[in-house]
């Protein structure tokens, strides 16, 4: 089992940059990739991006993000970061940190989320 704690969170204002963190713990060796999700009040979870957890470094953006948002490793830390930037108020949402195994199709382990509250 993998256990996920995320962090970083606060209040910010449109424009604002932010950094989340994600700190994993247990059998890290069983990564293979590491993603951010976030859910606003009355909305579904929805994809951030994600970032491939050893070897060469291949990361992946949603649309709504993309150029703002940036997703970085820290092997030796165990720590995946999501550093925001030009923040915007539909960037308002829980931030989830997810880890998916080798083989696997779905992220199994999940932080307890991070809020992100964004003001214009």
């Amino acid at each position: 089992q993998v256990q996920l704690v995320e962090s970083g969170g606060g209040l910010a204002q449109a424009g604002d940059s932010l950094r989340l963190s994600c700190a994993a713990s247990g059998r890290t060796f069983s990564i293979y990739v590491m993603g951010w999700f976030r859910q606003a009040p009355g909305k579904e979870r929805e994809f951030v991006g994600r970032i491939t957890w050893n070897g060469a470094t291949n990361t992946y953006y949603a649309g709504s993000v993309k150029g703002r948002f940036t997703i970085s490793r820290d092997n030796a830390k165990n720590t995946m970061y999501l550093q925001m930037n030009s923040l915007k108020p539909e960037d308002t949402a829980v931030y989830y940190c997810a880890g998916r195994a080798v083989g696997s199709s779905d992220y199994e382990n999940w932080g307890q989320g991070t809020q992100v509250t964004v003001s214009s």
